[in-house]
């Protein structure tokens, strides 16, 4: 017989931390590039600014620097750590997967460390492994990062996407715990929609002299995400056996500040909820969004240990995951 890895009976997010980009791009140096207003952006987006890298701050380094705060946070120290997920769709390099580099610069002791691609929803995907890898035995302490470089594959000059997207990093340290700290997740896909959010196919794009930059439909996504992300939500709530009124913060996908408000709306969340808007100075950061968000709520007070939180993200694919969890 096959002996079986047991786990810990739960897991839990231990710390968090984040990186963002020391250039801030106010909406003032875009319109120009695509013909529009600083107020026609605020009122479509919520967006005042966002960050964009530096020749320095690469997916790596960005990453790095997130997770020693994490870490940190956590009390957790690097040679703790057994397993690496990075959730990016902006590392350039098909392989090596940046997770190894991200372990080894670290100075981690030889981790399992691998990348997943699922866009904006990345980080959640992420975290639900993590919890099962805890809870399996797999892993007793996973580092879960968030990080994206949007700007290197955004086109300054297209109107529906160059004022949304940017670039930073978060991290999240998941270990053991004695009570339940991460609910269940909801998730899945609808690859019938892949042509909303997308980039081409990059051999075709170079052979036409093509940049392969991302393109995205803007109403259809708009349209799927005020409504069924609500469902799913929803669903994420009801399976973690609380209801809105027991829940303490909202942390959603930075996607769109109308987005974020009709989920609000949609799911009849109380006022009592506090909701993570960290898109109006960060814009949509992808997989970094979640982590971004719930570090600067952490921070700001706004959130505080022992609360209740839902995390819920969706992007290209599309694909989307939702789970509550315990704030560290």
């Amino acid at each position: 017989m096959i002996s079986a890895p047991t786990g810990s009976p739960h897991a839990r997010i231990l710390g968090v931390g984040g990186y963002r980009p020391s250039r801030v791009i106010p909406n003032s140096e875009i319109v120009d590039l695509i013909d529009s207003s600083d107020e026609w952006i605020r009122t479509r987006s919520g967006i005042i600014e966002r960050r964009w890298a530096n020749d320095e701050e690469t997916v790596q380094m960005m990453s790095v620097a997130a997770s020693r705060k994490a870490l940190e946070h956590a009390g957790i120290g690097i040679d703790q750590i057994d397993c690496v997920i990075v959730a990016t769709v902006s590392h350039m390099r098909q392989t090596p997967a940046v997770a190894a580099l991200i372990a080894d610069e670290l100075g981690a002791d030889n981790p399992a460390a691998f990348d997943i691609s699922a866009a904006c929803a990345g980080f959640c995907h992420g975290i639900a492994m993590a919890n099962d890898f805890v809870r399996g035995g797999s892993a007793r302490h996973v580092l879960v990062i968030g990080v994206e470089r949007l700007s290197d594959i955004t086109n300054p000059h297209d109107r529906g996407t160059a004022f949304i997207f940017a670039d930073g990093a978060g991290a999240a340290v998941v270990g053991p715990s004695d009570e339940p700290g991460i609910g269940p997740v909801v998730w899945g896909s609808s690859g019938d929609k892949a042509d909303h959010i997308q980039t081409p196919d990059w051999f075709e794009a170079v052979e036409a002299k093509e940049t392969p930059w991302l393109t995205m439909q803007g109403n259809p996504v708009f349209r799927w995400a005020s409504y069924a992300m609500a469902k799913v939500g929803q669903e994420a709530l009801e399976k973690a056996g609380i209801t809105a009124d027991e829940l303490d913060c909202f942390v959603p996908h930075q996607a769109n500040m109308r987005i974020v408000d009709a989920l609000a709306r949609s799911m009849k969340l109380p006022e009592s909820v506090k909701i993570a808007r960290d898109i109006a100075t960060m814009g949509n950061t992808s997989a970094a969004s979640v982590p971004l968000a719930l570090e600067r709520m952490i921070a700001e007070g706004q959130a505080e240990s022992g609360d209740t939180a839902l995390l819920i993200a969706f992007g290209a694919g599309l694909v989307y995951a939702a789970q509550v969890v315990v704030i560290p």
